[in-house]
């Protein structure tokens, strides 16, 4: 398979997925554009591997984090609003962009864990081969993930008057 066959076929969910890990299409682009000028130069080793996919997707994890390493000290954060109070928490959970601030919230790896899982549905080996560790240890990072943002909806809800809970 050449360079340029791959790209036909993997860009868009390269893409999507770098969208999705970084919570911004543009930092997304930015992540995906390096990592894909690292695997051209590697494309003779990478194109002999038993998954190009596996091993760019692989490749497109580490960057993400290593972005997000570097640019989480220098990125300046956005005020949260906590007088915003939504009539219906359906609602509230639904929307995108809240979740995507949820997701914003949790540690690196857990994120990345959550979104491969979720949303690249990959199994747990998959993930831990993407994130360098063991299975076990992505399993704890999806439920810390998932328990997190568990806590923290509750914790919103709880806050909220009885009113405000049943519509």
């Amino acid at each position: 398979m050449t360079f340029e066959d791959f790209l036909d076929k993997h860009l868009r969910p390269l893409a999507r997925l770098a969208t999705v890990l970084c919570g911004d299409r543009y930092l997304g682009e930015d992540v995906v554009q390096e990592v894909l000028l690292r695997a051209h130069q590697l494309w003779p080793r990478i194109s002999q591997t038993d998954s190009p996919y596996a091993y760019v997707r692989t490749m497109l994890v580490h960057e993400h984090l290593a972005w997000r390493r570097k640019w989480d000290r220098q990125m300046p954060t956005e005020e949260i609003d906590v007088g915003r109070r939504d009539p219906d928490p359906a609602l509230r959970i639904a929307d995108l962009a809240d979740l995507r601030d949820r997701l914003d919230g949790l540690p690196p790896q857990q994120r990345t864990a959550i979104v491969l899982r979720y949303f690249a549905d990959l199994p747990d080996s998959d993930i831990a081969e993407a994130l360098g560790c063991s299975p076990v240890t992505v399993r704890s990072y999806i439920s810390r993930a998932l328990s997190t943002m568990r806590v923290t909806m509750h914790a919103e809800l709880a806050a909220r008057g009885p009113s405000e809970r049943t519509h």
